[in-house]
């Protein structure tokens, strides 16, 4: 029978870590197959209801929230907003048609990969993290294909589901090859004095950002450069850390918007554990101290930032001990250049450059057997 162009429906988001993947594989689907069509269903009010029609794509929202645990009383309309998703979701795949169905985690991922699932769509899930969430796991059990990003993940899943293709990454993030001087204009840094970035996301990490406060004379007295990206609530704070320290070799930003070129410039990274930023580490091979943020859903940043310590591969420091530890474990890095060689090494196995790519070629063969069974109209 004729084959009609493929139809690929993407659910999740909520976060960066979950949104830039999902692009990154509807754009390497889209190289492999330009005629395919795709929907992206997200959550109403985050965004990724912005940032996927900046890159082209359409996408609808689902009235569905998470579990919120500091304030109780906001989870009194949850089971309503969870039973509309679900009847959403139902009308979505129904109406849509997909060959295929693909999650990247976040809320909209389980009611729309379940519908998908009941209507006999074939489901690809993709699991970032290192210890795979409750909602995938229970998908997993009727999901054709599970991308997973570390190693040993068949004690979460079937084995014979299992493929090893690591995290998309944003490919203009981790291309740094000739960067390294625009990098240090940019940010103003000075050759033969190693440079610390620290990073925590554009909300930047509570503990991340009052440990660097808290070592910033011993950083200063060892002539240390600091690039400290402190998200919104900590800069100004952080700003006045930095005076009162007579630091001027620490320049505190918001908001980094080209990581690509504080990554060229970073002898040593200071970061959280999200998926994406160690997958970014692990191209990158940029010696990391990994704080987890302790909040997280299931405690998985300390499984990432785990996978990578056990190995070798990055240095883990404790969120509630980063006050006491994080300087001095900048410091002892910093002046160990073994060291960092030897954790650039271990992280040689864990950098996987063509995810996206890996990820789409699994995507196609699943759509491909249903995208011949449709009839095109005369």
């Amino acid at each position: 029978m004729p084959q009609q162009p493929l139809k690929v429906l993407i659910s999740g988001g909520g976060t960066g870590g979950h949104i830039f993947p999902a692009i990154a594989i509807a754009n390497a689907v889209k190289d492999k197959a330009p005629d395919t069509r795709f929907l992206f269903v997200g959550a109403e009010g985050k965004m990724e209801m912005e940032k996927v029609p900046a890159a082209g794509y359409e996408i609808t929202g689902l009235p569905i929230r998470g579990f919120q645990r500091k304030a109780l009383w906001k989870n009194v309309g949850l089971p309503w907003r969870v039973i509309q998703s679900m009847w959403k979701a139902r009308r979505i795949v129904r109406t849509f048609q997909p060959h295929v169905a693909v999650g990247v985690g976040g809320y909209a991922s389980g009611p729309v990969l379940a519908a998908a699932q009941r209507a006999k769509v074939p489901t690809l899930i993709q699991e970032q993290n290192s210890h795979a969430g409750a909602t995938n796991r229970m998908l997993a059990k009727r999901a054709n294909i599970i991308c997973v990003a570390y190693p040993g993940m068949d004690r979460y899943f079937p084995a014979e589901k299992i493929r090893l293709t690591g995290n998309p990454v944003r490919q203009d993030m981790v291309r740094l090859t000739g960067k390294r001087p625009r990098g240090m204009e940019h940010f103003q840094l000075r050759e033969g004095a190693p440079v610390v970035l620290v990073t925590g996301g554009s909300l930047g990490a509570r503990g991340i950002n009052h440990g660097i406060a808290a070592a910033l004379p011993q950083l200063r007295d060892q002539g240390v450069q600091l690039i400290w990206q402190t998200g919104t609530p900590f800069h100004a704070q952080a700003v006045e850390a930095v005076s009162n320290a007579g630091f001027a070799d620490a320049h505190v930003h918001e908001f980094i918007t080209r990581m690509d070129l504080a990554y060229a410039v970073a002898d040593v990274v200071v970061a959280r554990a999200g998926a994406i930023s160690v997958s970014e580490l692990c191209l990158t091979r940029l010696p990391s101290i990994l704080v987890p943020l302790p909040t997280a859903a299931e405690d998985h940043q300390t499984g990432n930032a785990r996978a990578l310590s056990d190995r070798g591969a990055a240095i883990l420091v404790k969120d509630a001990e980063a006050n006491e530890k994080l300087g001095s474990e900048i410091l002892r890095l910093v002046a160990d250049p073994g060291e960092r060689d030897r954790l650039r090494l271990a992280m040689e196995d864990l950098g996987m450059s063509n995810a996206a790519e890996a990820i789409a070629a699994e995507v196609i063969r699943l759509a491909l057997p249903s995208a011949t069974t449709i009839k095109t109209a005369a």
